[in-house]
């Protein structure tokens, strides 16, 4: 099926500039790996594929990214000086440049996070117009927009788990607008990325943290 554009898509975000593909976009993959760690990360290593590694400090990607990893939205003034919050935050982070990568898109950031004893990595592209797309989170197939309300659920490779989550979903009447599922291997871990219309109900989702072969369950919300 093609894929659709939106209004959004076509005139861009309201954000600090210059760039949306270079500052919202990257603003947004910023704040989604936020969202699945938990909380502000003590620790960010930062790298930029293919065009971005040649172009993020020039159009201010690289303040972009650091503004997104403090969650600030991508119209927050604050980004232009992300460096400066960031020391105060006690915000450390590395930059690393790849410049040719074939079989990325031009687009491509990786983010390893920690926070404690947390650590989430995240592969994002920024598409244009501030749209972004989720290609991997700790090394499963992703595929998500971060334009919906998103929850990620690291399981036990079980029968009937995908039927029983969407089972609890429907009860609270959470309309799925997308679900994939990448594993490890057969029996190993999966994990299931399932975007909503609307967020389920906070007692569902402690419902589904409790069961026995969930073993971790993050929420995105829509990132702007």
């Amino acid at each position: 099926m093609a894929e659709r554009s939106s209004i959004f898509d076509m005139i861009g975000p309201v954000m600090i500039g210059p760039s949306s593909s270079h500052t919202a976009g990257v603003v947004r993959i910023a704040r989604s790996a936020v969202a699945i760690l938990g909380d502000i990360p003590t620790q960010a290593d930062i790298t930029f594929y293919n065009s971005f590694a040649r172009t993020y400090e020039g159009h201010g990607s690289d303040r972009a990214i650091i503004a997104g990893l403090l969650d600030y939205p991508t119209d927050d003034v604050r980004i232009k000086n992300s460096f400066d919050f960031a020391a105060q935050a006690g915000l450390k982070y590395t930059f690393k440049a790849v410049g040719s990568a074939s079989i990325m898109h031009p687009n491509t950031i990786k983010i390893n996070l920690k926070k404690d004893d947390k650590e989430v990595e995240l592969l994002g592209v920024s598409k244009g117009g501030g749209v972004i797309y989720i290609e991997e989170v700790n090394g499963f197939t992703a595929n998500f927009s971060a334009a919906l309300h998103t929850l990620i659920i690291l399981t036990l490779d079980v029968k009937g788990a995908i039927a029983f989550i969407a089972g609890i979903l429907a009860q609270d009447d959470a309309n799925i607008a997308t679900m994939s599922v990448s594993r490890k291997g057969k029996n190993d871990f999966a994990c299931q990325f399932i975007e909503l219309d609307s967020i389920i109900r906070t007692s569902s989702l402690e419902y589904i943290k409790s069961l026995n072969w969930v073993k971790e369950v993050s929420y995105v919300p829509p990132i702007r």
